[in-house]
């Protein structure tokens, strides 16, 4: 669905993308993470035909986005961090507006569809303007999606939404990935959880990680939890596995398939340790995004 080559932009002197690239297929669900100043929102406005790149080049759907801009808007619904609404019109009004400008060709079923998806129904009669800005959002959605566009870019689409907006807006973004390809930019890294498939991290400007989840929070590390002393535990494991204080216990690296965890646990316990509690690491996206940053920070320092 999308292929980037090698993307760069420069704003003067300043590189705020730097040689990014990487493919997406279609359906994928992709979390896009960095911190302030990453490239993140410059990636994006690129991939929408919103920025030319300095340097690279961008497909999206086989078309050329400096080539093609038309055919690649055609395609894509654009949700930016600050939400592209009219506060005079009405929700139903704008929405309308939009589906004009999209060129859909049965704008009342399109409508329909988009509210009760948003779940603005019980709103489409009233101004944007007073809205709350978790209406608001909703709002900014759905005029994201109302021509089902086959990629949806979402920056922050969770921004000033209670947990229960919260909880319907991942719902609905697993809905439309039934049908398009959507990334996700935010800052906030349980909505990356909850809903990705995939997860891309930028550090100044570079691709740091780009993985998917199942593999980010694969762990070859398995910790105990015991009362026994390390002298004890090395002993028990001489020859298979190092041993490492962890956070009040022990870890082990290497032990990643369940034969060698089996093996660890049969020498722990033939060596009569107590084992009050063993399971492997859990390497959540927290944890990850802090790793990468440190990694790049020695990286950067060594050079």
């Amino acid at each position: 669905m999308i292929d980037a080559e090698e993307l760069t932009r420069r704003y003067g002197e300043t590189l705020a993308v730097d040689s990014v690239s990487f493919s997406i297929g279609g359906g994928e669900i992709v979390g896009l993470l960095g911190h302030n100043g990453a490239g993140k929102t410059t990636i994006m406005k690129m991939l929408t035909g919103y920025l030319e790149p300095s340097a690279g080049r961008v497909s999206v759907d086989g078309y050329d986005v400096g080539e093609a801009p038309e055919a690649v808007q055609q395609r894509l619904g654009y949700l930016p961090e600050n939400c592209p609404v009219y506060p005079e019109m009405t929700v139903v009004e704008y929405l309308d507006y939009v589906a004009g400008l999209r060129h859909v060709a049965d704008r009342a079923s399109a409508l329909k569809e988009v509210l009760a998806a948003t779940d603005l129904e019980g709103r489409a009669f009233d101004l944007i303007g007073t809205l709350s800005r978790g209406f608001q959002q909703r709002v900014g959605v759905a005029q994201a999606i109302v021509h089902r566009p086959q990629l949806l870019i979402l920056d922050e689409p969770t921004n000033g939404l209670d947990p229960s907006q919260t909880q319907q807006m991942r719902d609905l973004i697993r809905a439309l990935a039934e049908n398009a390809t959507v990334i996700l930019s935010t800052h906030i890294m349980q909505e990356v959880d909850a809903v990705c498939d995939r997860v891309m991290i930028l550090r100044a400007g570079k691709l740091a990680l780009d993985e998917r989840m199942t593999d980010l929070q694969r762990s070859d590390r398995m910790v105990l939890r015991t009362n026994a002393t390390q002298q004890a535990i090395e002993s028990a494991v001489t020859g298979f596995a190092e041993v490492a204080g962890h956070d009040g216990g022990y870890a082990f690296d290497g032990v990643s398939d369940d034969a060698s965890r089996a093996e660890l646990t049969r020498r722990l316990v033939g060596a009569g340790i107590a084992v009050h509690a063993l399971a492997a690491q859990k390497r959540d996206l927290e944890t990850v995004f802090r790793e990468v940053s440190a990694e790049t920070e020695e990286a950067d320092d060594a050079s």
